[in-house]
């Protein structure tokens, strides 16, 4: 799901009952993406997590990790995601947001309302030694196609849409190379398209900016 687009994609993480953290499966929702955000269908949320209690799962296996891809190379939270992930996880026992960038950088942080509540980033990392099935690519194509649908009102244009019609040409989505190359432009390109955005979405793209700064610490810690 996290190459298929160079919008975001959001989903819920499966667990264990035994193992709370322990992610081993992924569950998209239907959902509209863009570039810098996801939101969910009210009613496909309802009825996933009515499908999952019908399964045998309690609320903290499934209901407790959200999960979403980002376009580039940073995985920390923005503007936007604190801001979802306060308003819709804010009021559970526990959650975790967790962020893959396309470029394979993770960023996880813990969320706790027990005792004076608190928070704490985590490791992320793949267990090899568990088993797991084998990737079924068709699958996983359709399963984005039947749930995601891409808002055009933030969709690029000029040189991106250039670069990116060429790596679809090169790259099969799902099972193609790794090996991605970021598009670089200069200080006029970048003008370019600023100017040629829709006004909501070189809002948005300034909003990115301006909490993807180098003042941020990755290796911080917070504490409330």
């Amino acid at each position: 799901m996290r190459d298929v687009t160079d919008n975001e994609v959001g989903g819920f993480g499966i667990t264990e009952s035994d193992d709370l953290l322990f992610v081993t499966d992924f569950t998209l929702v239907k959902q509209k993406v863009t570039a810098v955000s996801v939101s969910f269908e009210d009613e496909s949320v309802a009825n996933f997590f009515e499908d999952q209690v019908e399964a045998g799962r309690k609320p903290e296996q499934f209901a407790r990790i959200w999960l979403h891809s980002h376009p580039g190379s940073s995985p920390e939270p923005s503007m936007t995601d604190e801001q979802t992930f306060a308003r819709v996880f804010g009021s559970c026992d526990w959650s975790v947001m967790c962020i893959v960038a396309q470029d394979g950088g993770t960023f996880a942080r813990l969320r706790f309302s027990a005792g004076p509540g608190g928070e704490v980033k985590i490791p992320v990392y793949v267990d090899y030694g568990y088993e797991f099935d084998a990737a079924d690519f068709e699958v996983w194509k359709q399963q984005y196609k039947t749930n995601v649908i891409e808002d055009t009102v933030f969709s690029f244009s000029g040189k991106e849409k250039e670069a990116k019609a060429q790596q679809e040409n090169e790259v099969e989505v799902f099972g193609g190379s790794d090996d991605f190359q970021d598009t670089m432009f200069s200080s006029e390109d970048l003008m370019e398209e600023l100017e040629m955005m829709h006004p909501a979405q070189r809002q948005a793209f300034m909003d990115e900016l301006a909490v993807k700064s180098d003042f941020w610490d990755e290796e911080m810690e917070v504490f409330l």
